[in-house]
């Protein structure tokens, strides 16, 4: 018996991959961000996402590259990917939403849904659970939410201020946007043609009560791999869990 949601969810996506990652040289000097290994696996971080990708139904997807643009194409063009790929490279900075609006042009299927991911995002959750959560409420744009650790252990306190405990890296009390997106067909048209998307678009979409938060499920996989340090941590949940 078919799916009746399947319909509504995504077979296409975009990857933003065209960031500096300035935080995480010396592993970026000679390498685009998404480029860089998670060690252990001999696969950088954008091929993670796309077996995700391809795992979760999407069939198409578009890179779009900027930082030594040309050695993540040689990658993509010589690997054996689980997705068809374009990229596309801006010839002038356009910003995050006017990037993100020239990828999106390039996607297959312009009247369909389509899913959104930073290429520095490592991560593993049902995207079919987030498209269906999105047609639900009826959202033009959803976002995933993350709670993340805390990089620092935090002190707990009675009311006379003495200390009762101790937390190492406790879960952040905010969600965070995860860097991993559900588009309806339409958002593409609203994404300025350069500037930040956040900044505008996200905003008018509050306040019309069509942007949704879907929170990542408790337990599943989430790391934005900003530093060599995060790179350290991903192995050894890597190691510790045999993802």
């Amino acid at each position: 018996m078919s799916d009746p949601s399947a319909a509504s969810r995504p077979v296409q996506a975009v990857v933003l991959a065209g960031g500096q990652g300035s935080r995480l040289r010396p592993y970026t000097d000679d390498r685009p961000k998404p480029m860089v290994e998670i060690p252990g696996t001999g696969t950088p971080i954008i091929g993670h996402q796309l077996s995700w990708l391809a795992e979760e139904g999407v069939t198409d997807v578009v890179v779009s590259c900027g930082h030594l643009a040309e050695v993540l194409q040689t990658w993509l063009d010589t690997a054996d990917l689980p997705v068809s790929v374009t990229t596309v490279v801006e010839s002038e900075p356009l910003g995050r939403g006017g990037g993100l609006k020239y990828a999106a042009e390039r996607l297959p299927h312009p009247d369909q849904p389509w899913y959104a991911t930073n290429g520095d995002i490592w991560t593993r959750f049902s995207l079919r659970d987030m498209a269906d959560f999105h047609a639900e409420r009826d959202a033009i744009a959803t976002l995933a939410l993350a709670r993340p650790r805390l990089p620092w252990g935090a002190v707990k306190t009675d009311g006379f201020g003495h200390i009762t405990d101790f937390i190492e890296a406790p879960p952040s009390t905010f969600e965070i946007n995860a860097g991993v997106y559900v588009f309806s067909p339409e958002f593409t048209d609203l994404l300025p043609q350069r500037g930040d998307h956040e900044r505008t678009t996200f905003p008018r979409l509050a306040r019309e009560q069509r942007l949704a938060g879907f929170t990542i499920p408790q337990g599943s996989y989430w790391r934005a791999i900003d530093t060599a340090k995060d790179l350290t941590e991903a192995a050894k949940e890597l190691a510790a869990t045999g993802r």
